[in-house]
């Protein structure tokens, strides 16, 4: 005799998903864009930058370092001294030797307070040390 039933589980074929592989691409995804991003570490104030007409978008610098109109020095959305910026963007460029530097200066901050910051972020290595400014129009 036939056995039915049997012969209908014979014929069923489990189908499977293998999404292992998947997963696998997922993980790759990632991390090659953790990998290429670069983080910009932000000032943690926000200040007046002065205007300048032949202001041009610069690469983006990986360390930035405010002055504001009162002479406070931020970075990394603390206020630090004069003394320490110099072993902080040190520190910073230990991270990413490439990476240059940003000093967002207040129209109102005091120029000898502007050039002592860059003066010690260049003392620390800084390859690039820039003083943003932004384009007539747009603040």
């Amino acid at each position: 005799m036939l056995n039915i039933t049997a012969a209908r589980r014979a014929r069923r074929q489990v189908l499977e998903l293998n999404i292992a592989p998947l997963i696998d691409m997922v993980f790759i995804l990632l991390i090659f864009f953790l990998v290429t991003t670069s983080f910009v570490k932000e000032t943690g104030v926000e200040v007046r930058r002065p205007t300048a007409a032949t202001a041009s978008p610069g690469p983006a610098a990986g360390v930035m370092v405010a002055v504001t109109a009162d002479g406070r020095i931020f970075m990394d959305r603390r206020e630090i001294p004069l003394e320490s910026v110099q072993a902080r963007v040190e520190r910073a460029l230990a991270e990413n030797p490439e990476a240059g530097v940003m000093v967002v200066a207040d129209t109102d901050a005091r120029t000898g307070m502007s050039v002592a910051v860059m003066d010690a972020c260049r003392r620390a290595g800084a390859r690039e040390v820039a003083l943003a400014a932004a384009l007539p129009g747009k603040k």
